[in-house]
């Protein structure tokens, strides 16, 4: 049974990892931590069956558990892999909003010990980024990509982790550049098209849970490529099966493109 550590433990994702590992007989949530006003604070999963005490810190929660799950915030989630690290302990991080200085402190601390990071663990959007990958690239720069993405209203980041991670995959595909080559929404007079242009856009309202799409738009007819997520689980589960791999992998990076065998 693998013991879960859970950082952001009353986060949507956090709470619902923990109700899943719960009510599984391959996991087991060991420990959880979440804002240090927190510590002490008990978490009732299982319908009853379980309860936990949160820990004041990563360091305290992660000793007594096999692998940390991360969905928190981007200068909450460094730390807290440090801390999993320093115990000889794996990580999976579902964060997103890391930036490019804290991506290569990942792949530094991959060295010592395997970490998985997506910014979507399910496994339908990632079969979305590898189909994005090989559309691109089959149709090319004469099939103009526009990605939309829609969430809830309480959503901080913007576009999503996975919007971007669909734009590097279609500027993987078409030899493009994300960061020049990508524009976030259009406003004013603009001018025509650029054919070396990925377009961006996000949407936010009400509830809903995820939405993402990517339209290759050419002379005559489009193709669209779409993930909608109904609620939670598919996200929770894909960090749980990112977890059962990353405990048994060698130390490096790894992705869900790599957990799923989509390479």
């Amino acid at each position: 049974m693998i013991r879960i550590c859970m950082a952001g433990a009353f986060g949507r994702m956090g709470t619902r990892i923990l109700e899943l590992a719960a009510a599984s007989d391959a996991f087991e949530p060991a420990s959880a931590f979440d804002l240090p006003e927190r510590a002490g604070a008990a978490l009732t999963l299982a319908a009853g069956a379980k309860q936990l005490t949160l820990a004041a810190d990563a360091a305290e929660a992660v000793a007594s558990a096999d692998v940390l799950i991360d969905f928190t915030l981007a200068g909450a989630c460094l730390p807290n892999v440090r801390a999993a690290v320093a115990a000889g302990k794996p990580a999976v991080i579902g964060t997103t909003g890391l930036n490019e200085a804290q991506r290569n402190e990942l792949v530094e601390l991959a060295t010592e010990q395997p970490i998985v990071y997506a910014p979507n663990m399910s496994a339908g959007v990632n079969l979305l980024f590898k189909l994005t990958r090989e559309a691109a690239s089959l149709l090319g720069l004469e099939y103009n990509v526009e990605i939309t993405e829609i969430h809830h209203n309480q959503k901080k980041d913007s576009p999503s982790g996975t919007a971007e991670r669909l734009g590097e995959c279609a500027a993987e595909g078409l030899g493009l550049d994300y960061a020049r080559d990508v524009v976030h929404g259009r406003q004013g007079f603009v001018g025509e098209r650029p054919e070396r242009q990925i377009g961006m856009h996000a949407l936010r309202g009400g509830d809903v849970v995820g939405e993402h799409t990517v339209s290759f738009v050419g002379q005559g007819e489009r193709v669209e490529l779409t993930h909608k997520a109904h609620n939670r689980d598919n996200f929770a589960r894909g960090a749980l099966r990112a977890a059962r791999f990353v405990t048994t992998a060698s130390p490096g990076l790894y992705d869900m493109q790599d957990v799923l065998g989509l390479r």
